[in-house]
């Protein structure tokens, strides 16, 4: 079994390195609030974030659950039932908030090419902050409701210090403090619903405000106005990275249990086989 501490640090090595790509990629270049370098923000979404953000921290929970370190479901990564349930609930909560919290434009087209061009973003600091870091440190922590706390607040803080890797105005001490609050909401949907793809599209509208309140201050909110397909197939693109390491990892849990089970019946521990074999689904 791995080393809980070295997971933790292996999760901090992922956290640094997609920081480094999103300076490289995004803040470096300004990258988001030019609507007209569509290849740049290609480039970004694909290698910054659907590369090193979401599959490279997916892979690391693969590796981390088969050490047996982390679990999946504490990874946010459980039944397809629960991401549903939770998938329905982060839009319409997000959705809610985006309303209330006077959004520069209601356009459906705008809010689409918005949400779209958000996403791998927002997927990639779920995975990474929440799911990859969140998972880790809740390990590493001491027993109690207050690994969950601590866990918690360590997500939140590294979600609102990455920011310094992206481009004007999210690269302030002050925006960065109000994200660490941001993230703290984003936190209460991630432990309570233990779902990575129901708390990116919550997180996501969070994020889609941000973007659209920088462009309509930069006067280029009209630049949205048409369909992008590049950007909703990069987001569809992210949906489908996110749901296969979610199949991967559910396929290969469920044959450990058929082994520890034989393993225990082998090991002359009938009573385990037996309650094993009235309740299949248990453990």
């Amino acid at each position: 079994m791995t080393d809980k501490r070295t997971v933790l640090v292996g999760a901090l090595g992922v956290f640094i390195l997609w920081s480094f790509a999103t300076w490289l990629l995004e803040g470096r270049m300004h990258t988001l609030l030019r609507p007209d370098a569509v290849v740049d923000r290609i480039v970004y979404a694909l290698v910054g974030n659907l590369l090193l953000g979401v599959s490279v921290g997916l892979a690391s929970i693969v590796h981390f659950t088969h050490s047996g370190a982390i679990k999946a479901n504490s990874a946010g990564l459980g039944s397809a039932r629960r991401t549903l349930a939770a998938v329905a609930v982060g839009l319409g909560l997000g959705l809610g908030l985006y309303v209330l919290l006077n959004p520069p434009t209601m356009n459906p087209v705008v809010m689409l090419n918005a949400f779209s061009q958000v996403f791998v973003v927002s997927a990639a600091e779920v995975v990474v902050c929440w799911a990859v870091i969140g998972a880790a440190a809740e390990a590493s922590f001491s027993q109690g409701w207050t690994r969950i706390l601590l866990a918690a607040l360590t997500s939140s803080v590294l979600f609102g210090l990455y920011h310094f890797a992206h481009s004007p105005p999210f690269n302030t001490w002050g925006m960065v403090g109000f994200l660490t609050v941001v993230g703290l909401g984003t936190s209460t949907f991630f432990f309570a619903s233990r779902d990575v793809l129901g708390t990116a599209v919550f997180h996501n509208f969070l994020g889609m405000l941000g973007v659209l309140q920088a462009l309509a201050n930069a006067g280029a909110l009209g630049k949205m106005q048409r369909i992008q397909p590049m950007l909703l197939g990069t987001a569809v693109l992210c949906v489908a990275t996110v749901l296969l390491f979610q199949f991967v990892i559910l396929r290969r849990r469920g044959p450990q249990k058929r082994v520890t089970t034989v393993a225990q019946h082998t090991a002359g521990d009938p009573g385990d086989f037996k309650l094993e074999a009235r309740h299949p689904r248990c453990g």
